[in-house]
């Protein structure tokens, strides 16, 4: 017997997804979210009184596993400490977030100096294909066991992005000026790691689907010009892209903001969809997914105005017109979802409408 969300489903999580992703018809449309973060929302589907973070990652498995059909790997609350890597950063966590207090340079000599370090270390280190294949079907393996038949959708970057957190988008612009070639570089060796990773690792009978995650734009639009990213990121997207292709995977990309404009530059690299999609600036999943139905959307229920502000019935009639107006029971190629995380301001209350709401949406086909 099958897990399933509502009474009336007729696929199974793993046939809605692969449907999904495939562009094909489905029983209703597949939810897809991260609910690592809402202590609401835990206590909401495991009746536990949780008292602020104090939930465990198997607390927040089984709230997976009752209302999701994929999800990415669930992470537990990482407390209020305030914590200093090997290398000297300083960083605040806030339970389901951080952000560095203070870094190792602030310069860009120190930046140029603490990047070369890093880039010795990415060069220098080991890679065993066959324990990181090992390791890497141990700890799905052990997920899954915890979510169900909820399907896992795994996710890295390709090294834009980490490298300007690190060192600040400023700073960041300013070494890029001055040495290019070290930011080039640790692109170029971020996503060799994660090609050798796919290669070792990427299993279909694990998941379908993996997702790269690489924030590049704000809710403008990109950050970078776009001779910027077609020399230095976009021909390492496609690489990856390629690797889990290889392996009989779907991929997914992620940004933050409105990337609208290199949509048609990452669809070339290869992604056979995109996650998170704010409408409130620019990225509505309804004018996407007509725009360019041939790939696939997930997560366009705005997660801030409606998911923290919003009533129920409100939600309740964005996931409505969402899935009719984008003919996802006829199509697939849509997940839905908020357009950020549940993180904690959302009510919970609102999360459970939009799960709700997708149960109340059928496609006729399936009886």
């Amino acid at each position: 017997m099958h897990e399933r969300l509502f009474e009336t489903d007729v696929l199974t999580k793993l046939e809605r997804v692969e449907a999904t992703l495939n562009l094909q018809p489905v029983d209703r449309a597949a939810l897809h979210d991260q609910v690592s973060y809402n202590p609401g929302v835990v206590a909401m589907y495991t009746g536990k009184a949780v008292q602020g973070f104090d939930y465990t990652m198997e607390d927040i498995c089984q709230v997976i596993r009752v209302t999701l059909d994929m999800c990415f790997r669930p992470r537990a609350p990482i407390g209020a400490e305030r914590v200093v890597s090997e290398d000297g950063f300083v960083s605040q966590h806030d339970n389901w977030t951080s952000w560095h207090v203070s870094r190792p340079f602030d310069d860009v000599h120190g930046a140029a100096s603490w990047l070369g370090k890093r880039l010795k270390a990415m060069t220098e280190a080991a890679f065993d294909p066959a324990a990181e294949r090992e390791a890497y079907r141990e700890g799905m393996c052990s997920l899954q066991a915890l979510v169900g038949e909820t399907v896992i959708c795994d996710y890295g970057g390709v090294g834009l992005s980490s490298c300007f957190d690190a060192m600040g988008l400023q700073l960041f612009c300013y070494l890029y000026a001055d040495h290019p070639e070290l930011v080039a570089e640790h692109i170029r060796l971020s996503a060799e790691h994660e090609v050798r990773r796919a290669q070792a690792v990427a299993d279909v009978s694990l998941s379908p689907v993996y997702l790269i995650a690489d924030d590049f734009a704000t809710k403008q639009g990109p950050i970078f010009s776009p001779a910027f990213l077609e020399r230095e990121f976009f021909p390492h997207v496609r690489r990856v892209i390629e690797a889990w292709h290889g392996r009989g995977l779907k991929v997914l990309y992620h940004s933050d903001g409105n990337y609208r404009a290199v949509i048609p530059e990452l669809i070339d690299a290869g992604a056979d969809g995109f996650y998170c999609l704010e409408p409130a600036v620019g990225m509505d999943a309804v004018e996407l997914k007509r725009r360019w139905p041939h790939v696939v959307w997930a997560g366009g229920i705005d997660g801030v105005d409606l998911m923290e502000r919003g009533a129920p019935w409100q939600v309740r009639e964005a996931v409505r017109q969402q899935v009719l107006q984008t003919s996802a029971l006829e199509s697939g190629g849509l997940f839905v979802g908020s357009s950020s995380e549940i993180n904690p301001p959302i009510k919970p209350e609102n999360y459970r409408a939009m799960v709700e709401a997708v149960g109340e949406l059928r496609n006729p086909a399936f009886g």
